[in-house]
């Protein structure tokens, strides 16, 4: 080896597949030049949901804190159902800058894998319109879910949900978009043997929810563990929620560093550089980051670069 393929350390070929997901690994050795001079490559970037509607508010509080960007969800009422409602979001996300911004689409009864044609064809245009919108705002990640708000997981078939999921993973893709499936805290995602599967047939990304793992049927039980859920595809895991765990669906923040201590451990050895803080009111937020934060600071070869413990005192 020569040249330089001496810079194509593990960090360095996990950073770069996360800001192109797509790359070739051909084209590693191109871009290490470009990558040479990056420095504390293990810090995360920190991101906030869009829980505050006016987005001038949302953005003043992200940089004030010290987060990098912002975790967008749509929601099934959010979507934009004209060109001029269309135009006038896309302004208004826009209005976020310098924060980069992920996009998460929370569609509650909105299946890929609808066993009737009619639904499962509506989510799929439904999916596949918001990764317009996401491809005119340059976004790159793209979070979903496979039956979310569903208590169980009858009126989905199994074979539709992969196939449909592998052609959303690839319209998405020539558009530039990763689309990654986020594991939740029941169903079929919630399990990491099918999960697995998942992943692994459709060629998606993972957004690693660690509450959603805390509190799987399959982790309580301790059939699985939290790392099932990451090792047979560490490298696909490029978002992550940081949050203690999900009880009667609220997201219940850490108390202290100890309830969220191996998770986070875990997750830092990962490709995954985006930590959404994904809480929705303000005090949990901010206790949360003051958890991360001590976290951050604690590891080795920690620096400056990590959240100010000042802000949130």
């Amino acid at each position: 080896m020569g040249g330089h393929d001496e810079l194509l350390s593990p960090a360095i070929r996990m950073r770069m597949l996360i800001e192109n997901p797509f790359m070739n690994t051909t084209n590693f050795r191109r871009e290490a030049q470009n990558h040479s001079m990056i420095t504390d490559m293990d810090k995360p970037k920190l991101a906030i949901c869009n829980y505050i509607p006016e987005v001038e508010v949302l953005r003043r509080m992200a940089l004030t804190h010290g987060f990098s960007g912002v975790d967008w969800t749509f929601k099934l009422e959010d979507i934009p159902q004209n060109p001029l409602e269309e135009s006038r979001l896309i302004r208004r996300i826009s209005r976020l800058y310098p924060l980069e911004v992920r996009y998460h689409c929370a569609f509650k009864g909105l299946d890929l894998g609808d066993e009737h044609a009619d639904g499962a064809d509506a989510a799929m245009e439904t999916f596949r319109h918001v990764c317009r919108i996401a491809s005119r705002l340059d976004g790159k990640f793209m979070t979903v879910h496979m039956g979310l708000g569903r208590t169980c997981m009858g009126g989905l078939s199994w074979e539709r949900t992969v196939s449909a999921l592998a052609e959303l993973v690839d319209y998405a893709k020539n558009l530039g978009i990763c689309i990654c499936l986020e594991n939740l805290a029941s169903g079929w995602s919630s399990r990491p043997e099918l999960f697995e599967k998942l992943v692994r047939k459709s060629d998606a990304g993972v957004t690693l929810d660690i509450g959603h793992a805390q509190v799987s049927p399959s982790v309580e039980s301790e059939q699985y563990a939290f790392e099932d859920f990451v090792s047979p595809h560490a490298e696909r895991v490029f978002n992550a929620h940081i949050y203690h765990e999900e009880r009667h669906d609220s997201h219940l923040p850490p108390q202290e560093l100890a309830d969220v201590e191996d998770r986070l451990h875990l997750l830092s050895g990962l490709p995954c550089d985006w930590w959404v803080l994904e809480l929705r009111e303000e005090r949990a937020l901010l206790s949360t980051l003051r958890v991360v934060s001590e976290f951050l600071a604690a590891k080795p070869g920690a620096n400056g670069n990590s959240v100010e413990m000042s802000r949130m005192r």
